[in-house]
């Protein structure tokens, strides 16, 4: 029997969870997967614990070695990068970026999972050397390398987002003097309020970050190599500089063949699809459904990728699926120095974006009883929950301790694609003990708080 041709471009979060979706799935498939880089796998959102020796060794910063799976007869190749799709005969002209070579492959069914790329910023001197970029297993490496380099002393991070906090931590951590320069007002401003981005300000200062918010950035002053960033605010010198603007979709070679927004993004139905048949679409490459927005945003976080690698595979041989692909929450976390956050769905920035009007509600308190001393394990949280001002539905909120209480942000990501209200929260019956918490959870007071009600 003939097997069905499956092709997977792409092989981080939403390839890799492709592979083993149809592993477990179904049998008699001819699997493929196409990786333009020459490093299969690897993960960025891991790349701070490799520069902070948490791992030692670069080459395990992956989600899978491809061993794993061509023992398993599926075709993982690197170093080549899918060009061109031919949706009239079911084809891929695909460039061995190597040899320089080109082939054509044919596919029954194809899963794009292209992802992003960094932006670099379009200033002059953006080709100096010392200028990086934070993502991917090749900068991975060369920012490590700096980061050793006794000469570099002084280390400028474009970019005050997830990334570019991580860049800044560990530069820190290295013994470097490191400046943080964003075109925002407020480190991470896109992803937490102000009360806990005032929070997080402050501490990273404390840390000795030095802070440039609001800035524009003019050129990268030097002659071979940076020796200077040169804003609107004045110039910094600097010995290295890491960029962390953003990303952008990797997707310029699909255009005039799939659907793509102003942005670049890759257009998908309900269902995932795109515009070709047996063509589909997952990942940082396009836009996710917000079950608490209630429409499609740039969600790039990998538990996306992989959720709809899973609904897609769940459906892949359906001419049109049972039911719509569901939406997704939108949830992380991050440790910025002695602090750790957790967020899920909306904040008032990603709010205002898609048009949704909400209310804010900012709690702060002990984690554990009052009585319990703060130099006994008893820091201070700070929560906040996002609301629909009318229905008092929950629609996204954070939490922010010194105590590692990240773990709550999965509880606010099960209220919010369970559509809870206020009042809901409010008396969810969590467990107390007072070695772990208060007689009413963390989550309870921040929703009666919400309400109006008194502090207990």
């Amino acid at each position: 029997m003939e097997k069905t041709r499956v092709v997977i471009v792409g092989a981080s979060h939403g390839g890799h969870q492709s592979i083993l979706e149809l592993l477990h799935r179904y049998d008699n498939l001819d699997i493929t997967l196409f990786e333009a880089g020459d490093f299969i796998s690897f993960m960025s959102c891991g790349m701070e614990l490799y520069l902070e020796n948490s791992v030692t060794n670069v080459s395990d910063v992956r989600n899978f070695e491809p061993k794993l799976f061509t023992d398993q007869g599926i075709h993982i190749l690197n170093n080549h990068k899918v060009s061109q799709i031919n949706a009239d005969d079911k084809t891929l002209t695909v460039n061995d970026t190597v040899n320089g070579k080109s082939q054509t492959v044919a596919y029954d069914k194809l899963i794009l999972s292209s992802g992003v790329v960094p932006n670099r910023l379009p200033v002059p001197g953006h080709d100096l050397a010392n200028v990086a970029l934070m993502r991917g297993y090749d900068w991975a490496t060369t920012i490590k390398a700096k980061l050793d380099d006794p000469s570099v002393q002084n280390i400028t991070v474009i970019g005050a987002g997830y990334i570019g906090i991580e860049a800044a931590e560990a530069s820190r951590k290295a013994g470097k003097h490191v400046t943080l320069i964003d075109m925002i007002d407020r480190p991470l401003g896109t992803y937490l309020d102000h009360d806990m981005t005032d929070i997080l300000t402050q501490h990273l200062t404390t840390q000795g970050v030095d802070l440039i918010m609001g800035a524009t950035i003019k050129a990268f002053k030097g002659h071979d190599r940076v020796t200077g960033v040169e804003t609107d605010k004045g110039t910094v010198d600097t010995d290295f500089v890491i960029q962390a603007a953003g990303v952008k979709p990797s997707t310029d070679w699909l255009k005039g063949t799939v659907d793509l927004d102003d942005h670049g993004f890759i257009q998908t139905n309900e269902y995932l699809q795109t515009n070709l048949p047996d063509v589909y679409a997952i990942g940082d490459a396009t836009l996710a459904y917000s079950i608490a927005a209630e429409t499609k945003l740039p969600i790039a976080l990998a538990t996306v990728a992989r959720r709809e690698a899973r609904y897609v595979c769940q459906h892949l041989f359906e001419k049109q699926p049972t039911v719509p692909f569901k939406g997704l929450v939108g949830s992380s976390a991050l440790s910025v120095f002695d602090y750790h956050f957790a967020t899920s769905g909306l904040n008032t920035t990603t709010a205002k974006k898609a048009g949704v009007p909400v209310s804010i509600s900012f709690y702060q308190d002990t984690l554990r009883p009052s009585y319990v001393p703060a130099d006994k394990n008893n820091p201070t949280v700070s929560a906040n929950l996002v609301f629909d001002p009318a229905t008092h539905r929950i629609l996204g909120g954070a939490v922010l301790s010194t105590y590692d209480v990240t773990a709550q942000g999965n509880v606010l990501a099960l209220a919010i694609s369970q559509r809870l209200r206020l009042e809901d929260l409010a008396e969810t019956d969590f467990f107390f003990q007072p070695g772990f918490d208060r007689q009413w959870s963390l989550w309870n007071l921040a929703a009666q708080h919400a309400l109006g009600e008194s502090q207990f």
